[in-house]
């Protein structure tokens, strides 16, 4: 009997298979050089992925993360599009594929998969890793320059999870236009930082003057109602340490939360949220207090009281990124 796949545990434990015989104390000083360069000004065309010791170390601490962050916005997603599912991905910029997996993890069984990425060590990991989750067995994985220059093959879902950051501004806007011309729907996902969500407004802002609706996490394809500089819309989500997290950055806590910026957004037609909870619930004695963007669009805090009855049970289940109020039940 085939057992099915969970890609979240089976990504966990193929990433940790590849820190056997890798001396803990050189992955943990692997990943400390690559956090301090990966993420700053070196350009996509010269990788700093030197190796497999090198890739091995930063994919089993940064692709679950990765992973939980892509996952959470494809499902938030995939709630607007909810009799629609992707029979084609390519995922640009995916390094060793935690996009991949997070659609899998969204819509499982297999489809046409492309990963394009310039770091070729990244990209034979990445294929490595694959061959744990049969739903990607297939994949291409596919050097690519991440720029002005790049050619989208044409899909139903494009995916660009943590590369913004890494292009200059026209090589941004140049990959957003490619994305919209190539897919159906493109879902974007940036660092929870002031910077990654004002690279997600761009995006957002040309994908709408592309022609696509916005899908999530935003209830209206309106403009964003937060004034630029006062504050910025970022989610959360859950990632479950291994050792070698534990390692770079100390503590004992059996996780750690991933803070990111996300745009989804499609040529179908969808059923957007009718408010989107956007910072963590305020639970207080008797009411629960949540931070919601609405559709007129604006933001709004409602109070929701145990006068609410079900509504209340609700609020206090409620979580960081969630639509609100929840789907009645039938």
């Amino acid at each position: 009997m085939n057992v099915p796949v969970r890609p979240a545990e089976t990504l966990r434990d193929t990433l940790a298979a590849l820190l056997d015989g890798l001396p803990p104390r050189q992955a943990a000083q692997a990943v400390d050089r690559l956090i301090a360069n990966y993420r700053g000004a070196t350009p996509t065309d010269a990788p700093i992925l030197r190796d497999r010791a090198d890739v091995a170390a930063y994919a089993a601490y940064r692709m679950p993360a990765t992973f939980e962050a892509t996952h959470s916005a494809l499902e938030a997603f995939a709630q607007a599009v909810p009799e629609w599912t992707p029979g084609s991905h390519v995922d640009v910029g995916g390094g060793t594929g935690a996009a991949t997996w997070a659609v899998t993890a969204t819509w499982p069984g297999e489809r046409s998969v492309t990963v394009l990425d310039w770091a070729e060590p990244a990209l034979a990991l990445g294929r490595e890793i694959a061959a744990a989750n049969p739903a990607l067995r297939d994949v291409r994985w596919q050097r690519s320059r991440i720029g002005a220059a790049l050619t989208i093959e044409s899909a139903d879902l494009v995916t660009v999870s943590y590369v913004l950051n890494e292009l200059t501004a026209p090589d941004r806007a140049a990959l957003i236009d490619a994305a919209a011309t190539a897919a159906q729907a493109v879902v974007i996902v940036e660092p929870g930082t002031p910077d990654g969500y004002t690279r997600i407004i761009e995006a957002r802002d040309r994908l709408i003057a592309a022609g696509f609706h916005i899908a999530a996490p935003c209830p209206h394809s309106a403009a964003c109602p937060i004034v630029p500089g006062t504050d910025w819309c970022h989610f959360s989500a859950r990632v479950s340490r291994s050792s070698l997290h534990r390692q770079v950055k100390g503590g004992s806590l059996a996780y750690e939360d991933e803070k990111f910026a996300y745009v989804a957004a499609t040529r179908l037609p969808v059923a957007p949220a009718p408010s989107r909870v956007v910072r963590k619930p305020q639970i207080r004695k008797g009411q629960v207090l949540l931070d919601l963007c609405e559709t007129d669009p604006a933001l709004r805090r409602t109070t929701v009281t145990k006068r609410h009855g079900d509504l209340y049970k609700a609020a206090r289940d409620a979580d960081w990124g969630d639509a609100w109020p929840p789907e009645a039940e039938d």
